[in-house]
């Protein structure tokens, strides 16, 4: 199973930032795409953004313009960059690897490997 370390969750205010961080296995971050979703106490599984491993981007329509996904080839790690945060952003944000040759899936049943979980609490 691909190990998938995730950390930079925390507590923060209407406004603010934080960058989550994704570590995984060479060979994770070269051959497979990288993902994050969230999900809120009481809600299902959503889609936040997605990062190819040719570093094609794409996002969810409540990432665009607040939140980045980005890597790190030295690292091999996938951040999420989260700005004006909201207290609906409010969730854990897990990391996620898709193995199979698809495009860019919003479906958490596609991806083969996922996180632990970091929690994300912003206070209004």
């Amino acid at each position: 199973q691909v190990q998938l370390a995730e950390s930079g969750g925390g507590l923060v205010q209407t406004g603010g930032s934080l960058t989550l961080s994704c570590a995984a296995s060479r060979r994770a971050f070269n051959r497979y795409s990288m993902a994050w979703f969230r999900q809120a106490p009481g809600k299902e599984r959503e889609f936040v953004a997605h990062r190819s491993w040719a570093a094609t981007t794409s996002y969810a329509d409540l990432a665009k313009g607040r939140f980045t996904i980005s890597g790190d080839s030295n690292e091999n790690t996938v951040y999420l960059q989260m700005n004006d945060l909201k207290p609906e952003d409010t969730a854990i944000y897990y990391c996620a690897v898709l193995t199979s040759g698809l495009g860019a899936s919003e479906v958490p049943s596609e991806y083969s490997y996922w996180g632990q979980g970091t929690q994300v609490t912003v206070s209004s």
